[in-house]
């Protein structure tokens, strides 16, 4: 049991230094349009269409509530691995509390083995 032990503790060491490596983070999405504006002779009206764009977007919620940013092609750049550092800080978060819940199983029977009133309770609940 000890190597197990051993085994989540390094591995969620591991997953701690990998936090210290993210970036500035966002919540929400980004998108990129390309419009037609519906002119009579416009490249957007064109065989084929030549649509105007690419336009960026990002967009998150607040307090229920929906905001949109329009963004230039270097700001959705910036926005774009923003939003992909705080997926990663989500799924290392996620695979921490995995880990500490495994450890815990296993920290928690060696206390039970080792204090009989800690599986049984103290005796003024018994």
């Amino acid at each position: 049991m000890p190597r197990r032990l051993d085994r989540y503790e390094a591995r969620y060491r591991k997953l701690a230094a990998e936090l210290s490596e993210i970036g500035f983070i966002s919540p929400g999405s980004l998108v990129v349009r390309e419009t037609s504006c519906g002119k009579p002779g416009c490249r957007c009206q064109a065989d084929p269409p030549r649509r105007h764009g690419p336009y960026y977007q990002w967009s998150r919620a607040v307090a229920g509530k929906t905001i949109s940013r329009r963004l230039s092609e270097r700001e959705a750049k910036l926005y774009r691995a923003w939003i992909a550092n705080r997926k990663r800080l989500e799924a290392i978060i996620a695979e921490m509390e995995k880990v500490s819940a495994d450890a815990g199983e296993i920290l928690l029977h060696q206390t039970a083995s080792s204090n009989p009133t800690a599986r049984h309770g103290p005796a003024e609940y018994s």
